[in-house]
């Protein structure tokens, strides 16, 4: 569906992490990080290949010491979605790292040990021509800049960022992506709005600990969103309380309902009122599951009643509209069929997989992201 999509995507520089590329036009692409010990490598190879088939184009791994190192560079024989290694106090398991095969190291200035250190790293990831996000947080900001700043505060992040910055440009190094993270909303996007007049390197956009639940898709929702909004924002990851395929999920509804790129199904349903005269969130729920496997973008309508029916509906690719033990089949506001309301899903179905010819896509393997397999609007 088509709307407006907020202010024109600002232009960055390119830079390559692995088979896809950040920033220039190219779409936001969806990050999140894996949540196991990455030496279990079973079960964190099992957790990649969920992340991936939820449409994860990056995953990070934490990478903290020498048996986590060795397990991460086997991972990296075991998979080509693009990874990241997180890395905080030693610099020298960034070097590793980058050694190990990673396409992007995230780099806190605040830890990593000082400008000596960070020079070596951009160094070496300039030989290996890997990809560095510095990432700034605002519960490890250097002291000094704390001092200055009279605090964690929107300037004291950016200030952070381009001290690093210019470190890492001295040593010749220009692969870099941003972060200016923060738990609170507002000062992450003052963050970012600075940093986005400031720098033209691609922007990775996230709230850090956002939370649980509800709580924490509101505030990834608000902030991710008003950024991408702005225009601003190359790349992102909803950080959350919950695995890393809800992360996904949630970034792509973030994403969906900006209209910057969609994946699968974005179900559009009416709140429902005195009119309705069955089921509408079950059914919803059961329209929901029953086109899970639909990668391509497809907007389908669940509606309550006449009222609410093909008419308000008619922008949806596809939907039906509930009545009292019957229902109505639609495409793009053209009534296909009427039929038993215990016929309603398995009809849906039929519309999807046969007027649109759209296939469902296996759970069974690996699936690898595809830039073409998302829409990408708005720039």
């Amino acid at each position: 569906m088509s709307g407006y999509q907020g202010a024109k995507r600002r232009r960055t520089r390119k830079v390559p992490v692995g088979r896809l590329v950040l920033g220039g036009g190219e779409p936001v692409r969806v990050q999140s990080m894996t949540k196991v010990p990455v030496e279990d490598r079973a079960a964190t190879l099992r957790q990649v290949r969920r992340m991936v088939r939820a449409g994860c184009e990056i995953v990070r791994v934490a990478v903290p010491n020498r048996e986590a190192l060795r397990a991460f560079a086997e991972l990296r024989s075991r998979t080509d979605v693009p990874l990241v290694a997180d890395i905080h106090f030693d610099h020298r398991l960034a070097v590793m790292a980058i050694e190990a095969g990673a396409d992007k190291v995230r780099i806190n200035p605040g830890n990593i040990g000082g400008p000596r250190k960070l020079k070596v790293v951009a160094a070496r990831a300039q030989k290996a021509g890997c990809a560095m996000r510095i990432g700034v947080n605002a519960g490890s900001l250097e002291k000094a800049i704390l001092r200055r700043c009279g605090g964690p505060t929107p300037e004291a992040l950016v200030e952070s960022a381009a001290g690093a910055v210019e470190i890492v440009e001295d040593a010749g190094f220009s692969r870099i992506v941003l972060s200016l993270k923060a738990s609170s909303v507002t000062s992450t996007i003052a963050a970012y709005r600075l940093a986005s007049r400031r720098f033209r390197y691609p922007l990775h956009l996230g709230v850090t600990e956002a939370g649980w639940g509800l709580s924490g898709v509101v505030k990834s929702a608000l902030g991710i969103g008003s950024l991408l909004a702005d225009g601003i924002g190359d790349t992102l990851r909803v950080s959350l309380t919950e695995s890393p395929v809800e992360e996904v999920k949630v970034a792509y509804e973030i994403l969906g309902a900006l209209g910057r790129r969609r994946r699968g199904v974005e179900i559009i349903s009416c709140p429902t009122c005195g009119r309705c005269g069955f089921d509408l969130k079950k059914t919803a729920r059961a329209v929901q599951k029953a086109l899970s496997a639909v990668e391509e973008p497809l907007t389908v309508a669940v509606m309550g009643c006449a009222v609410n029916g093909p008419g308000e509906a008619k922008a949806a690719d596809v939907g039906l509209a509930g009545g009292r033990g019957k229902g109505v089949i639609f495409r793009r506001g053209k009534v296909l069929k009427t039929v038993k309301e215990s016929e309603m899903i398995e009809s849906l179905e039929e519309a999807v997989f046969g007027e649109l010819r759209l296939r469902p896509t296996g759970k069974g393997e690996e699936q690898r992201p595809r830039g073409g397999s998302s829409s990408e609007g708005g720039g």
